[in-house]
């Protein structure tokens, strides 16, 4: 039985956002495979964190620059590796590579950190993302981590691009993985046009692009309200903040709703999703919880992007939010509008985010990687390099030296 172990960022908390439901996916398919599956993590216990014994996956708190850790995985001694995002691949990957050097290392990136850094600085000085925003020192340590492992899993085909064309990662080592999305359990029923009132936002608070989003919604809702005066906004998502929680209006229909039983009960019960994000990367859970539940959305192009094509959009984007109000608005009150884009969701969801597909071709990856694994560290050259360490070491020797030296 093949032995894995995943090193969390954080306790998966599927109900709170996209990237914990994307690794419970993860989790859930290696269990498929009859696999013997660990999640440890250094991270703190929470609330909303997955029930992963009753999925069958063993548990286990793992502290940070310690070696404790080595005895650990030593005794474990997994076939294979993986690193939710590249602070963990980090912190770790030498450790497993000393004590379990066989074992493939995988790293799962969750979205691009250094895509988001960039675009969130350029957002705040209020001008276009540059070259030195993304060759930032955050892409030089995530590029490094990606180059270090085996295989990397990216969620978007837009930073597969970006990998591949201007980072000149090989292909090899990457594969393109977004979210799995079970088509069997697709509800058969959904409400129609009629059934639906209000419009939804959803996203966890701590995540800068969601919190913003909610800021850019304050600005927009007016508008949207002087023409609808009956519509609310409910806006959902784990842990608001107290500056979240300020801004629920009842007399404006401005709600912000807290946490979500089930993020696809209350975005199935609105009319339209909104999504007015200014920054972040990856792909947006809650937008496609949105056309898993038929139910049209309005976001920017940075909520569409890797997605599915723009011209296929169920729904609207655009940046312009005088236009995206004004698409709101007639989303929400034109039937036939509502009807055109509510038809695309299905589609793209079984064209893009089929689980058994993606599932397959991973696990394809994953044993190709296994069988071929010294060949395959052979052609990555720059991943040796970098694992090698020899200028960190000639400047710590000489550090060292020199401490010496003054002593004497």
């Amino acid at each position: 039985m093949k032995r894995v172990l995943v090193i969390g960022y954080v306790w998966p908390e599927p109900d709170s956002s996209a990237a914990g439901s994307h690794m419970m996916s993860l989790l859930r398919l290696f269990r498929q495979q009859d696999w013997q599956v660990e999640f440890a993590t250094p991270a703190q216990d929470t609330e909303h964190r997955a029930d992963l014994a009753a999925e069958g996956i063993s548990s286990q708190t793992i502290k940070l620059n310690c070696d404790s850790f080595d005895e650990y995985v030593k005794a474990y001694q997994p076939d294979m590796v993986v690193f939710d995002r590249f602070m963990m691949e980090e912190q770790f990957a030498w450790r497993v590579e000393k004590n379990c050097p066989d074992a493939v290392r995988v790293l799962d990136t969750e979205d691009l950190q250094c895509l988001r850094h960039a675009r969130h600085q350029a957002y705040k000085s209020k001008r276009s993302m540059s070259q030195t925003d993304l060759f930032s020192d955050i892409a030089k340590r995530e590029i490094a981590a990606i180059l270090r492992s085996d295989i990397s899993l990216i969620i978007s085909s837009f930073e597969m691009e970006l990998l591949i064309d201007t980072f000149k990662v090989d292909k090899s080592l990457l594969h393109y993985l977004p979210f799995m999305v079970d088509l069997s359990a697709l509800p058969k029923h959904m409400r129609s046009f009629s059934e639906r009132d209000h419009f939804v936002s959803i996203g966890n608070f701590r995540h800068a692009p969601n919190w913003d989003a909610v800021l850019q919604l304050q600005k927009i809702w007016p508008a949207i309200k002087q023409q609808i005066p009956d519509a609310e906004l409910h806006i959902y998502g784990a842990y608001p903040p107290p500056k979240a929680t300020a801004l629920n209006n009842p007399k404006t229909g401005f709600l912000i709703k807290g946490w979500a039983e089930s993020a696809l009960e209350v975005i199935e019960a609105s009319r339209v999703c909104l999504a007015p994000l200014q920054f972040g990367a990856g792909i947006k859970g809650k937008l496609l919880d949105a056309m898993m539940t038929q139910t049209p959305s309005v976001t920017t192009s940075i909520g569409a992007e890797g997605m599915c094509l723009e011209n296929e959009w169920p729904g609207v984007v655009s940046n312009d939010m005088t236009e995206f109000a004004a698409a709101a608005v007639e989303l929400y009150s034109d039937q036939a509008s509502w009807l055109r884009a509510q038809s695309r969701c299905l589609g793209i969801v079984k064209k893009n985010y089929n689980s058994e597909l993606l599932g397959q071709g991973l696990i394809e990856k994953i044993n190709k990687v296994t069988n071929n694994l010294e060949q395959h560290r052979l052609n990555n050259f720059n991943g040796a390099m970098l694992r090698h360490h020899s200028m960190s070491s000639t400047k710590y020797m000489s550090q060292w030296i020199a401490a010496k030296n003054a002593t004497d």
